[in-house]
């Protein structure tokens, strides 16, 4: 039983798809870190700097003060920091955009390779010599009958 596992499991592994979901995966967390430094280092600095020079970072809502003794910090503050989440929420909507624009255009290009190419109906054949004939009879007992 424990050998049909590792078979089945190398069969699992070596499929085509489960190799290209890796290699997916890599690309993906490689491209997560380009969209991840063009919203911090790009996007956010221009559109703070549009509304006013507000730095996205900074910008938190504290729930507990630090606690303090001279310039020692005892306790640090509590802060809810919704300035990285928005720069999160970005980054969320930059990479979902592009992972569809990506399937849209495989999916355009699978149908592309599925569409079956459009053949002319071939013509019917001629009629044999028999059908020919019984169509004769056929018609020549319908002129008899109308007599």
């Amino acid at each position: 039983m424990k050998c049909k596992f590792l078979t089945d499991f190398k069969e699992f592994a070596m499929k085509g798809n489960v190799i290209d979901m890796a290699v997916g995966v890599i690309i993906g967390g490689a491209f997560g870190k380009i969209v991840t430094s063009l919203v911090n280092d790009v996007i956010m600095p221009a559109v703070g700097c549009a509304i006013g020079g507000l730095n996205f970072k900074d910008l938190s809502y504290v729930l507990k003060e630090a606690v303090m003794e001279g310039e020692t910090v005892i306790t640090p503050a509590v802060t809810l920091n919704y300035g990285n989440f928005i720069q999160n929420v970005v980054d969320f909507i930059i990479i979902a955009f592009c992972i569809f624009i990506m399937i849209k255009l495989i999916m355009n290009l699978k149908r592309k390779k599925e569409e079956p190419v459009v053949e002319t109906p071939a013509p019917e054949p001629a009629p044999s010599k028999e059908e020919l004939l019984l169509t004769e009879i056929r018609d020549l007992l319908k002129e008899n009958n109308k007599k």
